[in-house]
């Protein structure tokens, strides 16, 4: 067994901005190794809920008013290597959230690695 270290990445994203949000991860790293690509998990249903203050400059909802709306969650995993952490970071997510702040976490993890291939 020989495992890999990876960074799991979960981020909250409006439903509408999903697709969007994913290929502009894609476009930084193709989210996968030798054997698949574009390997990401998404749950359709979720949903957050926030009170902006007045300090906030929120994309939806309004400063002091309790907002709710459906979200998806999506988890993926990059190569433990901070610069391309830095790089997903910046101009896969930031770049392609309609968020002021994305709900976005970060676990430096393991995965299985696939076997060698046999030649």
């Amino acid at each position: 067994m020989q495992l890999q270290a990876i960074y799991r990445i979960t981020v909250f994203v409006p439903q509408s901005a999903f697709r969007n949000l994913v290929d502009g991860v894609k476009r930084v790293f193709p989210l996968g190794d030798d054997y698949y690509d574009s390997v990401l998990w998404y749950l359709e249903d979720a949903h957050e809920e926030f009170r902006a203050g007045s300090r906030a400059n929120p994309t939806r909802g309004k400063a002091g008013k309790l907002h709710q709306e459906p979200v998806s969650m999506l988890v993926f995993s990059v190569p433990r290597d901070e610069a391309m952490l830095e790089r997903v970071i910046q101009e896969g997510i930031k770049a392609n959230h309609p968020w002021e702040a994305p709900g976005l976490f970060i676990e430096e993890s393991w995965t299985l690695g696939m076997p060698a291939k046999q030649e």
